[in-house]
This record gives structure tokens, sequence and C-alpha cells, in this order.
């Protein structure tokens, strides 16, 4: 069984703060099952983002994976905004989670998905 959103974003935070990052929830979605949408804000005017992966890769039953949106690669904010605005149309229900990092560090480590 998978972590509810609103746990795993929580827990997220922390961690982000544990090591030295501002993180803030910029837009909550559905406590249950949101999809969660990180945020890496370089604070250059350049974000990375990275969003749910494929509920069809294996062990997503249990456990959450993200895939860099544009590549993994850091895109100018007004892109970002963009794409996230089309995703919040698709799906009301999701969360964006912003982590203020100018070297880019998402915490991510062992969640990026394999393709």
């Amino acid at each position: 069984m998978r972590l509810k959103s609103e746990i795993w974003v929580k827990a997220y935070v922390r961690r982000c703060a544990s090591g030295g990052r501002q993180a803030y929830v910029v837009r909550h979605g559905d406590d249950d099952a949101g999809a969660i949408y990180i945020r890496i804000n370089r604070l250059d005017g350049t974000s990375s983002l990275f969003g749910p992966a494929p509920a069809t890769l294996a062990g997503l039953e249990t456990d959450r994976r993200w895939l860099g949106c544009f590549k993994g690669e850091a895109r100018p904010d007004a892109d970002v905004d963009l794409y996230l605005e089309r995703e919040v149309r698709t799906d009301p229900d999701l969360w964006i989670v912003e982590v203020e990092a100018r070297d880019g560090a998402h915490g991510l480590d062992g969640w990026l998905a394999d393709l």
C-alpha cells in the first residue's frame, strides 16, 4: 500500500528542511491520492520540474517515483508555470511542492524512475 499524498509531502518538506533547503506546498491537492509535482526553483529565473512517473512502471503500487519533466533540465520559470497550469486543468487534485535550491538539489535520489 502506498503512503497517502499528504503524508509523503509532509515528510519530503521536512527532509528538505533537514538538508538546509526551504520547501513550500504551493498547491494542496487531494490528501489521499493526489499526484505530486516537485519544482526546484534555482532562484535565477529557472526551475527544474519532476512529475509522477507513469502508473504502468513496476513497483508504483507501493512506492512513488518521479520523472524529470523537460528531461530533468532547468527551464525558464514561465515555461514551468505554463506546464503546471496545463496539468492543474487536467488534474485539479494535484499537489505542487516548491524547493528553493540554487544548486538544483532535489532530494529525490532513490525516487527517480528508471525508464
